[in-house]
């Protein structure tokens, strides 16, 4: 029995190349390829394929927001993540849109035709600095939910408004307080969190670790 394939990708050379190499293993059968996410909508749901191959940078719908609109449709469809983004951001937000692989496109073609295989057996294949990406998130995580866990009520109140993008008039107005006793408060949320701004300190509280 073959593992069937749609392919997910804008650029025609790449989409040709990847169909023509995997369509050379008997162990594959590409059921079709789209250049869309808007496409890839309409064929995925239709084709039901054992694994989706999916361009990030797509015209239109990107290809996380298009996992995310279609998982639900095709539970059995696998998706692999097929892209030449590696931060953190794609990563995770590719993770959560429900991809189980993750590979870059600096991929040997030999090695895709592996991380295929396994993510059709179970497992979740992701390029070697992507997966570090991952490890490196996970070990941090202890040291985000000890220095988060430092916060006083008070100042998880302050992060909390911070984060709605209130101004420190808006947070004193609102807290009854005054605007620098607010300022006081947010300098020892950085210095609790270890980082030099707004930005820093809501994504450390309330994003990825």
């Amino acid at each position: 029995m073959s593992i069937s394939l749609v392919i997910v990708e804008d650029l025609d050379e790449v989409r040709e190349a990847l169909k023509q190499f995997i369509s050379l293993n008997p162990e594959f059968k590409v059921l079709g390829t789209s250049k869309t996410a808007e496409e890839a909508l309409y064929e995925i749901p239709k084709l039901k394929p054992d694994i989706a191959i999916m361009d990030i940078n797509l015209p239109g719908i990107n290809g996380i927001e298009c996992i995310r609109e279609i998982k639900s449709k095709v539970p059995q469809t696998q998706f692999m993540m097929f892209t030449v983004y590696e931060n953190d951001e794609k990563v995770f937000e590719a993770l959560k849109a429900g991809a189980s692989g993750y590979l870059l496109k600096n991929t040997g073609l030999v090695q895709m035709i592996e991380a295929l295989k396994e993510l059709y057996n179970g497992g979740s294949p992701m390029s070697a600095n992507i997966a570090r990406k991952l490890v490196k998130s996970f070990q941090q995580s202890d040291d985000h939910h000890e220095s988060v866990g430092a916060l006083s009520g008070r100042e998880n109140e302050i992060l909390h408004l911070l984060s709605k993008g209130l101004l420190y008039k808006e947070i004193a107005e609102q807290l009854s307080i005054s605007t620098n006793t607010v300022r006081q408060h947010i300098h020892k949320i950085y210095e609790k969190l270890h980082v030099q701004n707004r930005t820093e300190a809501i994504n450390k509280a309330f994003g990825k670790s």
